[in-house]
């Protein structure tokens, strides 16, 4: 029996990892922890074995916490998501040279530089891989900048976090100085050229710079959208399991960029949002450096990266995992999501029209 902690069980994508964990490990010794005492995940029958209460991974009591719970529970190795966390247990290698226990990631540098939204847009500058962006403060809101150089309409979003944080398209100079006070709160935002395509997500495993496996999708509804000013929510209530290759060569394409510049390698888990301009062009519009939400529905239809990476957390080596860099599905999956209930797959759209 192993031993396995999650961080972070108060969010989507942790619940689901777990949920993956409990069917095809069933046997395996799940604990949960979180920085809020109510983080919903303590509270769903079956989902963990036992849970605690966390420091916030910015106090000096988050990794003492750590390491005593490794020791005391005796715990195998880690699933950590939150992309906060992730970048400190960067931070704890570079200056330990050891994981408090085994974990799956990137390192520091690949994860800082992805996870801030204005350090990738500085990164891919001048390549064909992103919108075109610039970084605003609300310091330095570059109001001449933003109508000469992205022109309206164009589209706002925090630089850090998930869930299009303060996302909104701007349809002009008194929208976006409205949406600058509206948001004073949040420092930093990348605003960048409008695009009106498909929204697409891509789900890519990396190990010491090979790419072993992707797969992609397509978000085509949002859950609560009406909710969002933007009208884009962090969490799909329609979508469509995609087998085009040319979204995973280009995701791979881009990660290979971004790791020469930085002079890393690839590795771990890293997953792509990418919306289409009118010409049906890809653009990178965020690298999350983790699983993302629909890990584990992309699970049940055939591509489970959670299994991945407990192979490789528990054999040091990915010599267990399937090559399957342009993954395809077997049939033409559909999936619907909503709050509160677990999500329906289906077998294609075919039923719709019934």
């Amino acid at each position: 029996m192993k031993t396995i902690l999650v961080t972070g069980i108060g969010g989507l994508t942790p619940r689901s990892i777990t949920g993956i964990i409990r069917e095809n490990h069933p046997d395996y010794h799940i604990i949960g922890i979180d920085a809020n005492k109510k983080a919903v995940g303590f509270f769903m029958e079956n989902l963990l074995d036992e849970h605690f209460v966390c420091p916030r991974c910015d106090s000096p009591e988050y990794f003492p916490f750590i390491e005593k719970l490794v020791k005391d529970k005796g715990i195998d190795y880690a699933f950590v998501q939150p992309e906060s966390e992730i970048v400190k247990w960067g931070e704890y290698y570079e200056s330990n040279g050891k994981f408090p226990c085994p974990v799956f990631m990137g390192c520091k540098t690949l994860s800082e530089s992805l996870r801030d939204k204005s350090i990738m847009a500085e990164l891919l500058e001048g390549t064909d891989f992103i919108p075109k962006t610039i970084k605003v403060t609300q310091q330095n809101s570059c109001f001449d900048l933003v109508e000469k150089e992205i022109g309206f309409p164009c589209w706002i979003r925090a630089t850090e976090g998930t869930g299009g944080l303060g996302s909104l398209k701007l349809e002009d100079m008194a929208s976006y100085k409205s949406w600058l006070f509206i948001n004073r709160a949040i420092p930093e935002f990348t605003v960048s050229e409008f695009l009106t395509g498909r929204h697409l997500a891509n789900e890519m495993l990396y190990y010491n710079n090979e790419y072993v496996k992707g797969a992609a999708l397509e978000c085509a509804e949002y859950v609560m959208a009406n909710t969002a000013p933007s009208k884009v929510t962090g969490n799909t209530a329609f979508g469509r399991f995609l087998n085009e290759d040319r979204i995973n060569k280009f995701c791979d394409d881009c990660i290979k960029y971004l790791c020469e510049k930085l002079g890393v390698p690839a590795h771990g888990i890293l997953s792509f949002d990418l919306k289409e301009d009118k010409n049906g062009n890809m653009k990178v519009t965020e690298v999350n450096i983790r699983h993302m939400a629909y890990a584990g529905v992309m699970a049940h239809v055939g591509f489970d990266l959670i299994e991945d990476t407990i192979k490789i957390m528990e054999d040091g080596n990915a010599d267990r995992v399937a090559r399957a860099p342009f993954f395809h599905y077997d049939k033409p999956y559909v999936f619907l999501r909503d709050v509160d209930v677990e999500p329906i797959i289906l077998e294609g759209e075919d039923v719709f029209e019934n």
